[in-house]
């Protein structure tokens, strides 16, 4: 068994570790872990779990919320470059790699001897030729938006002790593959699953989103709704391993598309924008997505949103002043929100995303905005909560 650890965006740790709860990839907690309020496998930055090649393939076919998948090929101690690499080259690289094979290396380093990250690269670099007994090709490390990266290798080194991972992902798996049009400041995918998990949405009654931009909350909701592995419509950098199974992947792919939900049994899931722009990039998208039947699309200002009787959520994350809009006061329009709110979907559940709390309390709306984490370095908090008639002052 191969220890692995899920990465995600500091705030979504939980999420993720639900979500390897629910694939039977992480152990459930124990008593005694419920006692003292622990998540197993859970630490900043991501959620450590074990498995082998199967747990691999559907780590990254199903995770909705996490940014890449990384395998721990090695830990040893080193305080200089000659044992650095000594002990580097001992480890398992023909398991991953092939001569001539584009390699990056990012290293970090951390109250160690070792702290000059250009040099440990390097080192690992010449390490990994003396393994595999033939040169590698050296490359920068890519842009993280970049298409088929190379196989990125993650060294870090805190007090001496260094720590080699493999990245089994390759490009981000916020990138499913759909959303080749995006609108201005687009939300990632795996934070518009994160929003749709961390407000509870039951996938079985009404979701609407009165700001979608490109779609990725209406498109992640339908996707869940119906069951589809977000990852089923991309490469990874496992693909490129000298002993990836294609049968073994084919299988696992087939095995998690076998129970979708019948596109007549999806709840109402309602995008809309004042932009008729952004409307015609959600809708492109989620015809790549195969989700555009399940999806109702709308141009309409907020202070035009309709509700169905059905009661259901309200997801969605307005602009808020941080990338989009800078200049301009959004307080009317998250006061109109609210309103509108109050107006038209009485007793909801609603879920708004914005990095301002002041913002938030423009909506006159009791939220609880505990949930938090940080977007393209930005801490953005989550507004929970339901809709009343009566508004607290903002």
């Amino acid at each position: 068994m191969d220890q692995l650890f899920a990465v995600t965006a500091p705030g979504l740790e939980q999420l993720t570790s639900f979500e390897l709860l629910q694939l039977g990839l992480l152990a459930a907690p124990s008593s005694e872990d419920d006692a003292n309020d622990v998540v197993p496998g859970v630490e900043a930055g991501g959620v450590n779990f074990r498995g082998k090649l199967d747990e691999i393939y559907r780590a990254n076919l199903q995770l909705r919320t996490t940014s890449r998948v990384l395998i721990r090929i090695g830990h040893f101690y080193a305080a200089s470059f000659s044992e650095l690499r000594k002990k580097a080259s001992r480890l398992n690289w023909p398991r991953f790699l092939t001569a001539g094979q584009p390699v990056a290396v990012r290293a970090t380093c951390h109250k160690s001897k070792l702290y000059h990250s250009a040099a440990v690269a390097e080192r690992v670099y010449g390490a990994i030729e003396d393994r595999l007994g033939a040169p590698v090709t050296p490359q920068k490390v890519a842009d993280e938006e970049a298409d088929n990266p190379p196989q990125l290798i993650i060294v870090r080194i805190v007090n001496n002790q260094c720590t080699v991972s493999v990245d089994t992902s390759g490009e981000l798996l916020h990138r499913r593959g759909y959303r080749q049009a995006v609108a201005k400041a687009p939300l990632r995918e795996t934070f518009a699953a994160a929003l749709l998990l961390a407000a509870k949405w039951d996938r079985s009654t009404p979701l609407l989103d009165p700001f979608c931009g490109s779609g990725a909350i209406p498109i992640e909701a339908a996707l869940m709704a119906r069951g589809m592995p977000p990852g089923s419509q991309r490469r990874f950098a496992f693909m490129d391993w000298p002993g990836f199974d294609q049968a073994r992947w084919q299988t696992i792919v087939t095995q998690s598309s076998a129970q979708l939900v019948l596109a007549s049994e999806l709840p109402l899931i309602v995008a809309s924008d004042r932009d008729a722009g952004a409307i015609r990039m959600a809708r492109e998208n989620a015809e790549r997505a195969g989700v555009a039947d399940n999806i109702e699309f709308h141009c309409r200002t907020v202070s035009a949103l309709h509700a169905p009787a059905q009661l259901g959520w309200v997801v969605t994350n307005p602009p808020y002043g941080i990338r989009v809009s800078a200049d301009n006061d959004l307080r009317n329009l998250y006061a109109q929100f609210g309103k509108v709110l109050r107006a038209n979907c009485k007793h909801w559940h609603v879920a708004i995303l914005c990095a301002d709390q002041k913002l938030l309390g423009q909506t006159g709306l009791k939220l609880d905005s505990s949930f938090s984490f940080t977007s393209g370095g930005i801490k953005v908090r989550l507004g929970r909560g339901i809709v009343t008639e009566a508004s607290r002052r903002a």
